[in-house]
């Protein structure tokens, strides 16, 4: 399922939401300057080197390297994947959150997914670029806040396709799945020279949105989970769909 809206209105404007978007996109613009090859080493200098992240995972530059990383994408596919599910999801985790813990949540899920990836290969020397990680944290987060919300995708069918409605708690848990799926899959094979797709930074990221969402809800006081139906359903009012 490809997810293309949420039934999920907000109260306030995703302000950061929109901001990290935004920054993503100029970022990727700027990059289409620089040819193959100094966008490679660009991507060595700028962003996480996990032989060099694993021998210093809480330096300030190690640190610094994925706030970078997060920033920084591959390709135009890398790119509107990523922000598709940050712009779909994120402005509502940040409405819950808050402003700052919502940014406290994507950085430290950017770092533990990067870390996650790190572990997993840490003598590579292929630069971990994208925000996938960080987004990632999002949807654990989402689900968590979230299961019940209705969810409208498209179900490719070959030349066809349909659109239908899922639960949050199923588009992200299928996507969850799929992550490691593939990166048990991807145990021991050999990575290319320009790299692929980084699953366990994608299964770090999600299990810290997770993790960080249930914290979050046991220190600060929530409404019943009818209450919190009730409240969705008075916002949703606001909207046609």
């Amino acid at each position: 399922m490809i997810p293309i809206h949420d039934l999920n209105p907000t109260r306030r404007t995703p302000i950061f939401t929109w901001l990290i978007l935004a920054i993503n996109i100029v970022v990727f613009l700027w990059e289409q300057t620089f040819s193959p090859e100094a966008l490679f080493q660009m991507f060595q200098q700028l962003s996480v080197v996990p032989v060099l992240a694993a021998a210093a995972p809480f330096a300030p530059e190690t640190l610094l390297d994925v706030s970078r990383s997060i920033f920084l994408h591959g390709g135009w596919a890398h790119l509107i994947g990523n922000m598709l599910y940050l712009y779909l999801f994120a402005d509502n985790v940040e409405d819950r959150w808050g402003r700052i813990f919502f940014l406290v949540l994507y950085f430290a899920s950017g770092y533990v997914a990067a870390m996650a990836q790190v572990l997993i290969d840490p003598t590579s020397e292929i630069p971990l670029v994208g925000a996938s990680g960080a987004i990632a944290g999002v949807l654990g987060s989402y689900l968590v806040l979230y299961p019940g919300v209705r969810v409208r995708g498209i179900i490719p069918l070959g030349f066809f396709s349909t659109i239908t409605d899922w639960p949050a708690w199923g588009v992200l848990a299928l996507w969850f799945v799929l992550q490691l799926f593939n990166g048990l899959a991807s145990l021991g094979a050999p990575m290319g020279s320009q790299g692929g797709v980084a699953f366990f930074a994608h299964i770090g990221g999600f299990v810290c949105g997770m993790v960080f969402t249930w914290i979050f809800m046991l220190i600060m006081p929530q409404p019943r989970a009818d209450q919190r139906r009730q409240m969705l359903y008075e916002r949703a009012g606001r909207y046609r769909f």
